[in-house]
C-alpha cells in the first residue's frame, strides 16, 4: 500500500477549543463524531467520572445552548469558527453537594463555577455571606494563614467580592481585606477540598443557586414572568423577584411536560389539579426548558433509587479517598504541628543559645574585668604595701624628727628665752644708746655753741686788738712794716699767748668732738650689726618653729 493510500484513509478532522472555568484545551475531532464522543474525550482529559452533571455549552445568536449528545457535532447549529469554542460547565446541580459530589475534580469544577456566578452577580449573596465565602476561597487558594507570609496587601490582586457589595459599602480595599483575613485566620487546618466543600455548602442554601431562569408569559397577553428550573422542580417568579417563587412544581408532583410551538404545558400528577400553560418567546427556549427539565427530573429520580454499582463503587472510592486524605491531613497536620513545635523549640534553643552566648560573653567580659580588677587590686595592694612601708619609714622618721623637734623645741625655747633676753638687753642698749646719743647730741650742741662763742670771742679779741693798734700806732696801721720789731713782739706776746691758748683749746675740743662722733658711729654700727644678727636669729627660730608645727 502506498503512502498516498494511507493519507486518503485518514479521517477528516476539525478543531475544537474547550474552555473550562480555569483552563483551555484544544482537541482534533473526527467529522463523524457526535456530541457524546467529544464530551467523553473532554471528561477523560479531565479525569472526570461524574459526567451527568456537566455539558458543553455554546452561544448562538445571543442564546446559550447545550450541545446535544446524540447528534453529530457538525450537524448542530454551532458557530462557524475555527476552532469551534465550547464551554465545559455544570448543566445540572446536586441537591446536597456533600453527598452527591464524590470526586475532587467534580467538586473543584463546581466550586469555581459557583464562585464565578456569585462574583458575576448571577447568584445573589448577602454581604456577610460573601465575606465568609471569600475567606473559604482564600483558604482553598493559599492554605493556612501565616502572618509572617501573608502580609497586608496579599489579596490585592484577587477578586473575592461582587462589585455590588463593594459599591454598597464605603470601605477601602484594606478594610475588606482585614475583614476577610479575620475569617480566614479561623480556618486553620482546613484542607483545600474541605474549604471548597464548605464554600459549596454555604452557596447551595442561596435562593438563586442552581436555578436557570427563562422569561415567559402566562397567557397570550404576554404577562411577564420568570420560569426557573433547578434540581428540586419548576418555579414561577415575578419579573422583579427571583428569590421567592409565586408557584412551585416539585418533580415528584409533575406528571408530564410537553410543548407545542411556543406553548409549554405542565401537567401535575394530581389529575384534578389545574394544568399550567405558559408561552415563551421562541421555540428554542421551549426545547431548552424541556431539555433541562428532563435532565433534572432524571437526576431527581436517580437520587431516590438504589445507587447503581458504578455509583456505589465511586462512593466507596470516595469514602476511601476521604478517609485516606483525612489520615494524610491528620498526618500532615501532626507533622506540621511537630515541625512547628520543632521550629519553636529550635527558635527557643536558638534564643537560649543566643542568651547563653550573650551570658558567656558577659561572663568573659566580667572575668576579664575581674582579672583586670584583680591585677589592679594586686598592683594597688603592692603599692599600698610599699606605701605602708614608706609610711612606716616615714612614721619612724617622723618619730625621730618629733624627738629631734622636741629636743630642738627645748633648745629653741632656751634659745628663744636667751634671744628674748638678748632682745631685751638690746632694747636696753638701744635705749641707752638713744639716751647717750641724745646726751652726746646735746654735748655736741653745747660744744658747737661753745666753739661759736669762742670764735666770736676770738673775733672780738682780734677786732679789739686792731682797734688798740690803730689807737697806739696809727701810722703803723697804714705802714706796718715800719713798726718796730720788738715793740710789736712785746705788745703782741700776751695776746698771742692768749690766742694760742685759745686755738689750742679749740683744736682740742674739735678733736674730742670728732673722736666722740667717730666712737658714736662705730658703736652705732656695731649695735646695728648686732641688731641684724639678732633679727636673723629670731627669723631662723621662727622658721624652725613653723617647720616644727608642720611636722607635728
Amino acid at each position: 500500500m502506498s503512502i498516498r493510500g494511507l493519507k486518503k484513509k485518514q479521517p477528516k478532522t476539525f478543531k475544537v477549543k474547550i474552555i473550562t472555568v480555569d483552563a483551555e484545551m484544544e482537541f482534533s475531532c473526527e467529522m463523524k463524531w457526535k456530541g457524546k464522543d467529544l464530551f467523553d474525550l473532554v471528561c477523560r482529559a479531565l479525569g472526570l467520572r461524574e459526567t451527568w452533571f456537566f455539558g458543553l455549552q455554546y452561544t448562538m445568536k445571543g442564546m446559550c445552548t447545550w450541545l446535544k449528545m446524540d447528534k453529530k457535532v457538525l450537524d448542530q447549529e454551532i458557530p462557524k469558527e475555527d476552532p469551534i469554542s465550547f464551554h465545559f460547565l455544570a448543566k445540572f446541580y446536586p441537591e446536597k453537594v456533600e453527598e452527591e459530589l464524590l470526586q475532587e475534580i467534580t467538586q473543584h469544577l463546581f466550586f469555581l463555577q459557583v464562585k464565578k456566578q456569585i462574583l458575576d452577580e448571577e447568584i445573589y449573596c448577602s454581604p456577610e455571606a460573601t465575606v465568609l465565602l471569600a475567606s473559604y476561597a482564600v483558604q482553598a487558594k493559599y492554605g493556612d494563614y501565616d502572618p509572617n507570609f501573608h502580609e497586608p496587601g496579599f489579596l490585592a490582586h484577587d477578586e473575592l467580592l461582587p462589585k455590588r457589595v463593594l459599591r454598597q459599602y464605603q470601605l477601602t480595599a484594606e478594610m475588606w481585606e482585614e475583614k476577610i483575613t479575620a475569617w480566614y485566620a479561623e480556618h486553620r487546618g482546613i484542607a483545600r477540598d474541605e474549604a471548597e466543600m464548605n464554600y459549596l455548602k454555604i452557596a447551595q442554601d442561596l435562593e438563586m443557586y442552581g436555578v436557570n431562569y427563562f422569561p415567559i408569559a402566562q397567557n397570550k397577553n404576554h404577562t411577564d414572568l420568570l420560569l426557573g428550573v433547578d434540581a428540586k422542580g419548576i418555579h414561577i417568579y415575578s419579573i422583579n423577584n427571583r428569590f421567592s417563587p409565586n408557584k412551585s412544581f416539585e418533580w415528584s408532583a409533575i406528571r408530564n411536560i410537553s410543548y407545542s410551538e411556543k406553548e409549554l404545558t405542565i401537567k401535575p400528577l394530581d389529575k384534578k389539579a389545574e394544568v399550567f400553560k405558559f408561552f415563551s418567546s421562541q421555540l428554542k427556549v421551549n426545547k431548552l426548558i424541556l431539555q433541562l427539565c428532563i435532565g433534572n427530573h432524571d437526576l431527581f429520580m436517580r437520587r431516590r433509587k438504589v445507587d447503581s454499582i458504578e455509583i456505589q463503587q465511586m462512593k466507596a472510592q470516595a469514602r476511601e479517598e476521604k478517609a485516606r486524605k483525612k489520615m494524610d491531613n491528620q498526618r500532615l497536620a501532626r507533622e506540621k504541628q511537630l515541625r512547628e513545635e520543632a521550629e519553636r523549640a529550635k527558635e527557643e534553643l536558638e534564643r537560649r543559645l543566643f542568651q547563653l552566648e550573650d551570658e558567656a560573653r558577659q561572663a568573659n567580659e566580667a572575668l576579664l574585668r575581674s582579672q583586670e580588677a584583680a591585677e589592679l587590686l594586686a598592683e594597688k595592694a603592692q603599692i599600698a604595701e610599699e606605701e605602708a612601708k614608706l609610711l612606716a619609714q616615714n612614721a619612724a622618721e617622723a618619730e625621730q624628727e618629733r624627738q629631734r623637734l622636741e629636743i630642738t623645741a627645748l633648745k629653741t625655747k632656751e634659745e628663744k628665752r636667751l634671744m628674748e633676753q638678748k632682745m631685751r638687753e638690746a632694747e636696753l642698749i638701744a635705749v641707752k644708746l638713744v639716751k647717750e646719743s641724745d646726751r652726746r647730741a646735746k654735748e655736741a650742741e653745747h660744744l658747737k655753741q661753745d666753739l661759736h662763742e669762742a670764735r666770736e670771742a676770738e673775733r672780738k679779741a682780734k677786732q679789739k686788738l686792731l682797734d688798740i693798734t690803730r689807737l697806739n700806732y696809727p701810722h703803723m696801721v697804714k705802714y706796718p712794716q715800719y713798726l718796730p720789731t720788738d715793740t710789736k713782739d712785746a705788745n703782741f706776746d700776751k695776746g698771742s699767748i692768749k690766742l694760742d691758748l685759745k686755738d689750742i683749746d679749740l683744736k682740742r675740743l674739735s678733736f674730742e668732738i670728732e673722736r666722740e662722733r667717730l666712737d658714736y658711729l662705730e658703736k652705732s654700727k656695731k649695735f646695728e650689726d648686732r641688731l641684724k644678727e639678732l633679727k636673723s636669729e629670731i627669723h631662723a627660730l621662727k622658721l624652725e618653729e613653723k617647720q616644727s608645727g608642720l611636722y607635728s
